[in-house]
């Protein structure tokens, strides 16, 4: 696979994972919602920290282990398909019905409040460095060093963020109407699933 092959390929899938509804999405709706368009967006640009920071550590120690260990490449290849293709499944098994919106909170502090808010939403949930540590290693060509590549795509993955964001902020009432339909929920998780099932299988099969 060539650089232009694995970020062709990642943006397709980065796109579609951005899309899916989280707590992320979750939040920045609700804010638009409650708090107005400007807190917002430094909740977004929070979420987006967060996830460069994410991108940042996973690179840092995937970079050195993928470069030094056949070994851990290995584990890490197999930790990693399994866990895309057990999302997969039940994304395309059991789609949810209905996506939530949370409740808003009242508002506390200014809107370097709102940033910090987005920021400790992302770096607490677990989920994203899990998901980030089985899924970037997938789009690694060979040859190309691995932590600065693994970043660029934490990145990437960031910039697509902070444009969905900025399309959720400037339509939230017909988004979050959508997000509230039954038919739109399920469609979003089983595609979703199906790339996740997808790419677990080609991680499986990949060779260093």
């Amino acid at each position: 696979m060539t650089v232009v092959q694995a970020l062709a390929a990642y943006l397709v899938a980065a796109g579609l994972l951005t899309l899916t509804p989280g707590l992320d999405t979750a939040l920045i709706l609700r804010t638009a919602a409650v708090e107005g368009p400007r807190r917002a967006a430094f909740a977004a640009l929070g979420i987006i920290g967060g996830c460069l920071v994410w991108g940042a550590a996973v690179a840092l120690g995937l970079g050195a282990l993928l470069a030094a260990s056949k070994i851990a490449f290995t584990v890490l290849k197999w930790a990693g398909a399994a866990y895309l293709v057990w999302l997969g499944l039940n994304l395309i098994l059991k789609p949810r019905d209905r996506f939530d919106l949370p409740e808003g909170q009242a508002s506390a502090g200014g809107d370097l409040a709102w940033m910090r808010r987005g920021l400790l939403t992302n770096l607490l949930n677990p989920k994203v460095g899990v998901f980030y540590i089985s899924f970037l290693p997938q789009f690694l060509p060979l040859g190309v060093a691995p932590a600065p590549f693994i970043f660029l795509l934490a990145v990437i993955h960031a910039v697509l963020g902070l444009a969905w964001s900025a399309c959720l902020i400037g339509a939230t009432r017909p988004i979050a109407g959508a997000l509230k339909r039954a038919a739109v929920v399920r469609w979003l998780d089983r595609l979703t699933g199906g790339v996740f099932l997808g790419f677990g299988v080609r991680l499986a099969l990949e060779r260093r």
